[in-house]
């Protein structure tokens, strides 16, 4: 009797033991269900924003910082990045500098509505002690700055960073600006490219080739080059504003990197675009200064080199090196968007109708000066004179075509190196060495800053003269092709766009549709006697389109973003006021 018993008890408390197993699973699988929800509301907010990284694809949040907003989908290393300090840091540089940007901006139009009312660009009278004044000279350059042969510029991805390490380029210019579609991927996974290259762990195998990246011995100097003032990085707001593109990518990368920079014996540098006054110069250097003090990091440390691509900053070299002279290491002649402002600022002057884009070209008419002063400005000072861009990418298939490309880049550089300039620019590792031959030769010394060429005197008018030319429905079609190209690209996160064997970035989709845009105003009569309507642009944008479908394939071209980018250059190109930058509009389509 008792052992039934206690057979029947061990029975109970076995079902009794079970349930209590059930209830607890149960409550586990609520309690995880409860905690699920709200990520489920965080994935299904981040999935409507319309930039992604495949790389990763576990949203996080980002850390918690006074006014700070990061509506960016956080991927698995972004809070690499997006530390709680890092966040205060922007907050710091965006509370104390925006309002004088926003200030800038402002001043940027109502010069430019001078210029429409038939003002022309001159030097500045307020400014001519500065000018005169021979005694001062800029702060003195880092060693890894002396020389500076051959940069290679680029957008930031980590394939690319480690190949332009690599290049045999004395310099990469990384950048977050003209090659570089900002999506915020494209620019959180740029800033932790960079901050491994910093810390020693930017090595890696691609996934799909499997060959080994790593960075050699002797790379290359670093130097980034953040946006202009004038783009926002709609991602991240302080208090209630988005933060300045210009100010998001300097801070990010200067509170990361600023100190390991240092610690490997070479600095925090950059390239500052789109300046145009030395106003705005004057900014950057309090930027400097602010950031410096912030990190404990002496004044001085950071060196900037200024491009000059803007017709109104050519006026203010020389009060644009003063502002920085404490921070500057150069000048950049910037060619391709300083065609691009020169059509900008004379949008509404029919006495500066330029020709077929091909047919502005260096050492002549307004790139002839401008190019002779940079150098003369820049060397009176102590200053770096560096030279412009050869776009050339190997023509693999046509050897005569691609010698007669090189060619064209090796005549180029011997016409820099004979102006005087210090270094230049290539897109493509492949002309490292033919740019390189050229200066070694021509140039044997690490620098020509000794070549000061005080002789050399470029009046107002000589800034201002147009190149003799024609236009042509062939140029004037070639910048419809090139134009919606680019901005296709961009739209998908390409900001770096082989076309027609040249690596273009948007200073040449701006100069294409500024362009269209002006020989549209004044019924431009091309050289076969078309006159060019708002009929005859639709017409040709149809035709063109076409073409580019065919040069690419249907297929492709149907997978691309192609009514957008045709909508976005058509709305640019016939548009009652010209718009300043077509990175504006666009940026609203990606963000």
């Amino acid at each position: 009797m008792k052992a039934t018993t206690r057979s029947k008890s061990k029975k109970k408390r076995a079902v009794a033991k079970k349930a209590v197993a059930r209830k607890a699973k149960a409550k586990a699988k609520a309690k995880a269900k409860a905690k699920t929800k709200p990520r489920a509301k965080i994935r299904l907010k981040t999935q409507k924003q319309p930039i992604r990284s495949a790389k990763t694809p576990t949203a996080k949040s980002a850390p918690a910082v006074a006014g700070v907003a990061v509506t960016g989908r956080m991927g698995a290393r972004y809070a690499e990045i997006l530390t709680p300090a890092a966040l205060s840091f922007l907050a710091g540089l965006h509370r104390k500098f925006d309002a004088t940007r926003r200030q800038l901006l402002a001043a940027r139009i109502a010069r430019q509505k001078r210029f429409d009312a038939g003002v022309l660009p001159d030097f500045l009278p307020q400014t001519k002690n500065i000018r005169d004044d021979d005694s001062w000279k800029v702060a003195a350059i880092p060693p890894d700055l002396l020389n500076r042969r051959v940069e290679i510029t680029g957008p930031v991805d980590r394939k690319m960073v480690v190949n332009a390490l690599n290049s045999g380029a004395t310099d990469y210019m990384a950048d977050f600006e003209d090659a570089n579609s900002p999506t915020w991927a494209n620019n959180i996974e740029g800033q932790i490219n960079l901050k491994d290259r910093w810390a020693g762990k930017i090595d890696f195998t691609d996934p799909r080739t499997k060959k080994r990246y790593k960075i050699d011995p002797r790379p290359a100097v670093m130097i980034v080059r953040p946006r202009g003032w004038h783009l926002p990085e709609a991602h991240l707001t302080v208090d209630g504003k988005a933060i300045s593109g210009a100010l998001f990518d300097f801070g990010l990368y200067f509170f990361h990197n600023a100190k390991a920079t240092i610690a490997k014996g070479s600095g925090p540098y950059f390239y500052l675009p789109k300046l145009e006054s030395h106003r705005e110069a004057r900014l950057w250097n309090e930027v400097f200064v602010f950031a410096q003090q912030k990190l404990g990091i002496a004044k001085g440390a950071i060196k900037a080199t200024v491009l000059i691509e803007t017709l109104p900053a050519a006026f203010e070299m020389e009060e644009i090196l003063h502002e920085l002279r404490d921070h500057i290491a150069g000048m950049n002649a910037g060619r391709w968007d300083f065609i691009f402002s020169f059509i900008k600022t004379f949008a509404k002057n029919p006495n500066y109708i330029l020709p077929d884009r091909g047919q502005v070209v260096m050492g002549a008419a307004f790139l002839g000066a401008y190019a002779a002063l940079l150098v003369r400005t820049c060397h009176s000072r102590g200053a770096f004179a560096m030279g412009g861009m050869a776009a050339q990418i190997p023509i693999k298939n046509d050897p005569a075509a691609n010698a007669a490309a090189f060619a064209k880049v090796k005549a180029d550089k011997e016409r820099e190196v004979r102006d005087g300039y210090d270094g230049t620019w290539v897109a493509h590792p492949d002309l490292v060495p033919v740019a390189r031959e050229v200066f070694d030769r021509m140039m044997p010394k690490p620098n020509q800053l000794d070549r000061v060429r005080l002789h050399v005197r470029v009046l107002r008018d000589e800034l201002l003269k147009i190149h003799d030319g024609s236009k042509t429905e062939q140029g004037f079609r070639l910048n419809i092709r090139v134009g919606v190209q680019y901005i296709e690209a961009w739209l998908r996160g390409r900001g770096a766009v082989p076309i027609y064997n040249l690596m273009e970035d948007a200073a040449t989709a701006e100069i294409s549709r500024a362009q269209i845009w002006q020989w549209l105003k004044y019924g431009a009569v091309l050289e076969n006697g078309v006159k060019v309507t708002p009929a005859f642009f639709d017409r040709a944008l149809k035709q063109e389109m076409n073409v580019v479908k065919q040069e690419i394939g249907a297929g492709n071209y149907a997978k691309g973003r192609f009514p957008e980018a045709v909508k976005l250059f058509r709305d640019l190109s016939l548009g009652r006021e010209f718009a300043p930058f077509l990175t504006i509009p666009a940026y609203e389509l990606i963000k």
